[in-house]
């Protein structure tokens, strides 16, 4: 089986991005949304994403039109059953994406293999709300989605072995790079990046050093790109303490366990760079 058409539930920050790559591969591409109006956000990020591609000669112009071209927009759910491939990047919420998998299941074609976006639910736990879990796998794709290079690719218990293989091969055809990862909460990225940047808040709550210099340390000490609060920042602090809860809740450490401080900035909407404020002050940016 090769996969020609690739379907994706969802045109937000994520689900836009991986349209755009897909689309960028030559295979015709359809995104479902809800409603017109987030379609229409979704479609018109791509849009911009690829002009952004052009302005800096990484794309050429006939290559955008041609991008363009590949995607379809719709708020139908049945537009996609003729999909070989369908990624799912909608709402974090276990309850959302097994519903929407379990009406999709009835849809979809039987040999259609179906994905998940989740960074911190176990696919498993989706993949059962369908009849076809040996045909169902994880796609956890990085922020943002055109530019970085990696995606996990996650296999359960029952994931075929042929199906990682098409799989695997898409993702290369997309220009990233897969990483093999067992059905653990987290993967492998999350697994050690959250406790990371939940200790980076623990040292700033004990007073080890101010926001800028635990930035400073990690950026020219280890030489991160950017330091642990400001990847926060970035990331979504909301985000951050919802991912981190699930993972406390899967393996019951201390070092997944969300800081006071987390939990207090998130009540009090500091998210981030979103909300304009989190661990910096972003409103005169």
């Amino acid at each position: 089986m090769s996969i020609k058409k690739v379907g994706v539930l969802g045109c937000g920050l994520m689900g836009s991005g991986i349209v755009e790559v897909a689309a960028r591969s030559g295979r015709d591409t359809v995104v479902r949304e809800m409603n017109e109006e987030l379609l229409e956000g979704g479609l018109g990020r791509i849009g911009k994403s690829l002009g952004r591609a052009v302005d800096k000669g990484r794309l050429s112009e006939e290559e955008r039109e041609a991008t363009l071209a590949k995607i379809q927009g719709t708020t139908e759910l049945e537009d996609l059953a003729d999909c070989d491939l369908v990624v799912e990047a909608i709402v974090e919420n276990l309850e959302e994406k097994c519903r929407m998998f379990a009406e999709l299941d009835m849809l979809a074609k039987p040999d259609a293999i179906f994905a998940s976006n989740t960074s911190s639910l176990t696919i498993t736990q989706i993949a059962m709300a369908t009849e076809r879990p040996e045909r169902f796998v994880g796609l956890h794709y990085f922020n943002p989605v055109p530019v970085m290079k990696l995606v996990e690719v996650v296999r359960t218990l029952a994931t075929d072995e042929q199906v990682l293989d098409v799989v695997n091969q898409y993702v290369r055809d997309c220009g990233k790079e897969p990483v093999a990862c067992r059905d653990n909460s987290g993967f492998i990225v999350n697994r050690l990046l959250v406790p990371y940047l939940l200790d980076a808040i623990r040292a700033y709550e004990e007073g080890v050093g101010s926001v800028e210099d635990i930035d400073k340390a990690m950026q020219l000490g280890c030489g991160h790109p950017m330091g642990p609060l400001t990847l926060l920042d970035f990331v979504g602090l909301d985000t951050t303490y919802y991912i981190a809860n699930i993972m406390f809740e899967e393996y019951r450490e201390k070092r997944f366990a969300p800081p006071p401080l987390l939990k207090q900035m998130v009540l009090a909407g500091r998210y981030g760079r979103k909300s304009g404020r989190g661990f910096y002050d972003y409103a005169g940016k």
